[in-house]
């Protein structure tokens, strides 16, 4: 099953209601329920919501109705993978980061960077398709990867251009071009292209948003796991380790507390941070090697490892073989 965080979906009930239409029955229709939507960072199967978006579009009489939907939302609507990516050195960085991290907001969706001329243009490509080719979650992807390119250049101008594959759609109540310029529909891909030296630029990161994330966040835990000290320090420390900044003192600020406060709460419950860094790191690693096709190398970076013989090193204490031989065992297993 492939998944997608449910914050891209964010703003989702307001325009069906806005455009005449019940959203609960939509979403009761297409398998899901409101309450998926309340937490962003909670995960709806993305076929499904491929097929709600399609079904949306249609009862709503909105062809364009994934990019109306994206010409609602900010950064947040992708998430860490947009956020911690607006703090790299260059666009270009922020790209790369985003393509090793995509797995995170979406997984069975990637990310291709490719130059013509003196434009680049990044592709999206999905591992699935539906009835209608996937036609209004290429939109919504689509103007999120334009609504991105466009926060964090600065650019406010025609250079940044959509493409899309899916022939010409007009909008009976809302004009495309007043938010995304001219769609290049009959596109020969799904994304976007804009000047080959807009990858040499340093992203604007919004340091508001970004406050409004985590407090988004913490509040989110506190829901989640009340009381519950060790669960919302795995939640953080889940959520920071592709950054490269997963330490106590990130852990403990976010949680509004001093490290050695931290650290004696919980050695009251007999745990420890690193004690929960390994038992995070563990599960993670797990969960990929079952399900992701990731290659070692990447997931090692993906759990904060700088060299990935660290990673294989402390996955053998852990289990007692090696990444490659567990998957290897796991496989097999399920083969019997």
């Amino acid at each position: 099953m492939f998944l997608l965080r449910s914050g891209a979906i964010e703003g989702y009930s307001a325009l069906v209601t806005e455009l005449g239409q019940n959203p609960m029955t939509l979403l009761r229709n297409g398998g899901m329920v409101v309450a998926q939507l309340r937490e962003p960072n909670s995960y709806l199967s993305y076929e499904k919501t491929a097929d709600l978006l399609d079904a949306s579009a249609r009862q709503c009489h909105e062809p364009l109705f994934g990019l109306r939907l994206a010409s609602r939302q900010n950064l947040l609507a992708i998430g860490d993978v947009a956020l911690s990516g607006s703090r790299q050195a260059t666009i270009g960085e922020a790209l790369n980061f985003a393509r090793q991290y995509l797995y995170l907001h979406a997984s069975g969706l990637h990310l291709e960077l490719s130059r013509r001329g003196e434009r680049a243009e990044v592709k999206l490509r999905f591992d699935f398709t539906n009835e209608l080719g996937l036609q209004q979650l290429s939109q919504l992807s689509a103007a999120q990867l334009f609504n991105a390119m466009k926060i964090l250049s600065g650019a406010d101008s025609p250079q940044i251009r959509m493409h899309l594959q899916q022939g010409t759609l007009k909008s009976p109540g809302w004009q495309s071009i007043n938010v995304y310029g001219k769609v290049r529909f009959d596109s020969t891909f799904d994304g976007v292209s804009f000047p080959f030296e807009y990858l040499k630029r340093s992203p604007l990161a919004d340091e508001n948003l970004m406050r409004e994330h985590w407090i988004s966040r913490m509040q989110s835990l506190k829901t989640q796991y009340p009381d519950n000290l060790r669960a919302q320090v795995c939640h953080l420390i889940g959520s920071l380790l592709n950054t490269g900044e997963c330490n106590i003192d990130a852990v403990s600020n976010s949680l509004g507390l001093q490290p050695r406060v931290l650290q004696k709460r919980l050695k009251a419950e007999n745990s420890s941070f690193s004690r929960l860094l390994q038992d995070t790191r563990l599960e993670i690693a797990k969960q990929n090697l079952l399900h992701d096709k990731t290659s070692i190398t990447d997931l090692a970076l993906n759990l904060g490892y700088a060299d990935v013989s660290v990673f294989s090193r402390h996955f053998k204490q852990w289990t007692g073989v090696s990444p490659r031989n567990w998957r290897v065992q796991q496989l097999l297993a399920e083969e019997i």
